[in-house]
């Protein structure tokens, strides 16, 4: 009997299920949508009852002070406003990810740290929930302290994630736990199963294909004396146990990727992982061979952390970058040459 893991292997290195992969993309716009807290990072985007909406975290740096999470919002992806602020006394709030439940609602999913003088002294992943992206539930606590829960992908009326652990406190010497993880209701997780992923691996996006298999991309930090620390790319199919793994090729940070109308994979994320001063944001081809840094979006320095829609015939991509200075939010959008419009 064929490996169906490599069938789909075979048909995503040549084509994504029959289509070409599109041509270089193109970037068409760019414009800073916001910048209205000393440090503005970490970005997510969607679309939602046909309007534009934007999640990053606010606060005074890259891990100084207590985060807050800000939610704007904009009828033409132009003019933008603020629709809601969430916060919690004490904790540093980080990382929002939106996903749509099955009822409709808007989903959020976001870390909460706890920070003594730059240094992490807990954490544990919050869910909240909104009918109209202004009012919020208040943050509630999910999994267990240790766990971070970076994105979550809802398919078949369930909400799929990877949390990474480092409970040990993550010293250069240890390695770190990633679990894939399953929720009917997306605030009560259960562990699939564990991903054999090693160098540390983090930060991770899922996307399914058309034929229920599921596909991830994930981040890895690498080790003083092992210092590969090119994401890896997955594959599996129900019920997602087994997986199959292969190199992307290059370090991402903030990995994101997204199916597209044609059946092919576009990724965003920061290449040179390793390099701050040198750290650009990207988008390019992905497939489960490799992920391509095609087109370098206006960035630098602390940046990336990419939210991706296909609207219009364009890719709409928000990050945050500190290039021109003070750490911003930014919009482009991307030409696909090639893609369905």
């Amino acid at each position: 009997m064929r490996n169906p893991h490599r069938i789909l292997h075979l048909c995503l290195s040549v084509s994504i299920c029959g289509s070409p992969l599109f041509a270089a993309p193109e970037l068409v716009t760019v414009k800073k949508i916001w910048d209205g807290a000393p440090h503005n990072a970490f970005t997510d985007l969607t679309r939602f009852h046909d309007k534009w909406f934007c999640t990053f975290r606010e606060a005074d740096g890259h891990v100084r002070g207590n985060g807050s999470i800000r939610v704007i919002t904009s009828a033409n992806g132009e003019r933008w406003e603020s629709a809601a602020l969430l916060s919690e006394e004490g904790i540093d709030l980080r990382d929002p990810k939106f996903s749509m439940t099955p009822d409709g609602r808007l989903m959020l999913v976001l870390g909460g740290s706890v920070y003594e003088k730059k240094v992490l002294k807990e954490r544990q992943p919050r869910v909240a929930f909104s009918k109209d992206g202004r009012t919020w539930t208040a943050p509630q606590r999910v999994l267990v302290k240790g766990d971070w829960l970076w994105r979550v992908t809802w398919h078949k009326g369930r909400a799929y994630g990877i949390a990474y652990s480092n409970a040990s406190k993550a010293t250069p010497t240890n390695e770190w736990t990633l679990t894939l993880v399953a929720s009917d209701d997306g605030a009560s997780f259960c562990p699939v199963t564990t991903l054999p992923v090693p160098n540390r691996a983090n930060e991770s996006t899922l996307r399914f294909l058309p034929n229920d298999d599921c596909v991830s991309l994930v981040r890895r930090e690498g080790f003083p004396d092992n210092p590969d620390r090119d994401a890896w790319i997955g594959t599996s199919s129900p019920p997602y146990k087994d997986w199959h793994w292969h190199s992307a090729g290059m370090p991402i940070g903030g990995p994101n990727f997204i199916i597209l109308p044609s059946g092919a994979l576009v990724a965003s994320g920061r290449e040179n992982n390793a390099k701050p001063a040198t750290a650009k944001t990207f988008v390019g081809a992905m497939t489960l061979d490799a992920v391509k840094a095609e087109l370098i979006l206006p960035s630098g320095g602390d940046c990336s952390y990419p939210g991706l829609v296909w609207h219009d015939g364009l890719l709409w991509v928000s990050y945050y970058s500190s290039h021109e200075g003070k750490t911003s939010i930014y919009l482009a959008k991307v030409r696909l040459p090639g893609e369905k419009q």
